[in-house]
């Protein structure tokens, strides 16, 4: 023990990825559909190997922090300032719910128990599951005028809660949501999910977690009952979605337009969902293998969506009030938010930051990507500049300080980043001809920037843990059980009973309300396909900004009421 303990302090460096890969392991293992993640993991094992007085310098803890915040900001801004329109905003009653509630439980826990400061915070971050609020707290507590040994001991506890109240509410979250909640409303959640799926202008046939359209096929046809049909005709007859990508004519590829008539014998090169290729034997002709300059390559892109007329819209609205001929040949194949993909229907809303994922030729999607959005470049992950300034300029801000009574209050690093943050990726999403930031390369930025604050929290709190357990026992888990239920509890009946929203956007919203991955995973396997995340990811973009500034509000309002 004495030589681990005389390596780790010479070579700190080794001690954080120690915790990292334990941490990360521990996160894997699933107790039945419940798993910790590699956050809780890690800040289990930083606990315990911080019992032999080893610790990350703060100004690791501090780097970490702000590049996980602003990070999260970026993210989240596009969908953030995407969701305050009338029809998504009725969903932000849940976050209000969340903040209000966890606070009230947080106060009324306080003066029960005399929680200090950095329990009391703790126990909030943990019971809501939202680590963010670890940091933006811990700044808080810093800035207090109490004795340097003193603030030391709140922040280690700020740590120990966060992973008691965590645990206890990560289990609460996912059984409540995707167990208890369904059976109290008497309800089949795959049979609700299917019917909002039918809703939204699916097959009824859409089980699983299959995609929302058919993989996209080419076949070659030999033109026989078309001869004299314009490519045009073939189009509509088959459908909007498929395309003559290319026609071969005694050994030679001829220009196409809509008003190109097809002969006999000639090799037509159909592109579209499978289902709507399955008549071209009838209306053009046998199938045959395709010879050589046919085929096509089609390309995939990643395109982040812009246009004023499509954010607030169904995908049905826009494919309509987009001509045909604007978007011949590019297929929509997926839409993903804040990284979480959405339901790829007609009736599904899309906003600004949305990411499409589409298909086609490079002609076609070079003319067509302009009208909707930005393409994302594969080759480029990250903008530093851009970046780096907007953490300087979150750091800045958030050393603007006032104060309340004794209690000085100000946003710390914490706030001040996740301001930016948000900022800078609206902006990113409004003019894209900078600071790009690959959703990729910002989520392992995400993760690391967290997991190695959370990993320098649980350093510093390991010589205190076994201290505050005994101190507060089982109350504390307890506690930590009631800050996650209450609030759950308040927006299902408020979700269920008075909006009457469907049972899969009543769950969705109340994972989203906790910012909840584990929620939404369990409430998709009992679904059944992705309805869910529509609602949840309006809510998680809200609670994502709001959750975090109530770091510094808990930390007040311990700090008064103590």
């Amino acid at each position: 023990m004495e030589w681990i303990k005389h390596l780790f302090k010479h070579t700190p460096e080794i001690q954080l990825f120690v915790c990292l890969a334990l941490g990360f392991a521990i996160g894997r293992i699933k107790l039945w559909k419940i798993s910790l993640g590699g956050v809780a993991g890690t800040l289990i094992v930083a606990i315990f190997i911080g019992t032999i007085g080893v610790a990350l310098n703060d100004e690791v803890k501090n780097i970490a922090f702000a590049l996980f915040i602003f990070t999260l900001g970026y993210m989240s801004g596009p969908s953030f300032f995407a969701s305050l329109n009338r029809s998504s905003l009725r969903y932000g009653v849940f976050t209000l719910i969340e903040a209000v509630t966890v606070l009230a439980v947080t106060a009324v826990a306080t003066v029960s128990l005399n929680l200090d400061q950095g329990t009391a915070a703790g126990l909030m971050a943990g019971g809501a599951t939202e680590s963010a609020v670890v940091g933006t707290a811990t700044d808080a507590i810093g800035k207090l005028k109490l004795p340097a040994d003193q603030i030391k001991t709140l922040q280690a506890n700020v740590g120990t809660a966060y992973s008691i109240s965590y645990i206890v509410g990560l289990i609460t979250i996912v059984l409540m949501t995707s167990q208890i909640f369904p059976s109290l409303m008497r309800i089949n959640v795959r049979e609700e999910a299917e019917k909002l799926w039918i809703k939204l202008g699916g097959g009824s046939d859409a089980e699983g977690t299959a995609p929302a359209l058919p993989g996209l096929v080419g076949r070659a046809h030999q033109v026989v009952y078309a001869d004299g049909s314009t490519v045009g005709a073939i189009e509509a007859a088959l459908g909007e979605d498929v395309t003559v990508e290319r026609v071969r004519r005694g050994g030679e590829a001829i220009e196409l337009t809509p008003d190109t008539e097809l002969v006999l014998g000639d090799i037509v090169l159909l592109v579209g969902p499978r289902e709507r290729l399955v008549g071209g034997d009838r209306r053009i002709g046998p199938e045959v293998a395709p010879p050589t300059g046919v085929d096509v390559d089609l390309e995939t892109a990643d395109v982040v969506l812009t246009a004023k007329e499509g954010s607030g819209r169904t995908i049905g609205e826009l494919r309509a009030a987009i001509p045909p001929e604007e978007r011949h040949g590019v297929f929509l194949t997926g839409i993903t938010r804040m990284d979480h993909p959405l339901p790829v229907q007609p009736g599904t809303t899309i906003n600004t930051g949305d990411t499409l994922h589409m298909s086609g030729t490079k002609r076609d999607l070079a003319d067509f990507v302009p009208r909707v959005g930005f393409r994302i470049d594969p080759g480029v992950k990250a903008d530093l500049v851009f970046i780096s300034v907007g953490i300087v300029l979150g750091m800045l801000i958030g050393k603007i300080t006032i104060t309340l009574g004794s209690v000085p209050l100000s946003l710390g690093t914490g706030g001040g980043c996740l301001l930016t943050g948000l900022v800078f990726g609206w902006l990113r999403a409004r003019r894209p001809t900078f600071g790009q930031y690959h959703p990729a390369a910002a989520q392992v930025v995400k993760d690391l920037g967290l997991a190695t604050f959370i990993c320098a929290v649980g350093l510093s709190s390991g010589p205190q843990a076994v201290d505050l357990i005994k101190q507060y026992g089982v109350s504390l888990a307890i506690a930590g059980l009631l800050v996650t239920l209450i609030p759950a509890c308040v927006s299902m009946f408020v979700a269920w009973k008075l909006m009457k929203l469907p049972a899969p956007l009543a769950l969705g919203s109340v994972a989203g309300q906790q910012c909840s991955t584990p929620a939404i995973t369990a409430i998709q396997q009992a679904a059944g396909n992705t309805t869910p995340l529509m609602a949840y990811t309006i809510v998680y973009a809200l609670s994502n900004v709001v959750l975090p500034l109530l770091g510094p509000v808990v930390v007040a309002m311990a700090d008064a009421l103590n």
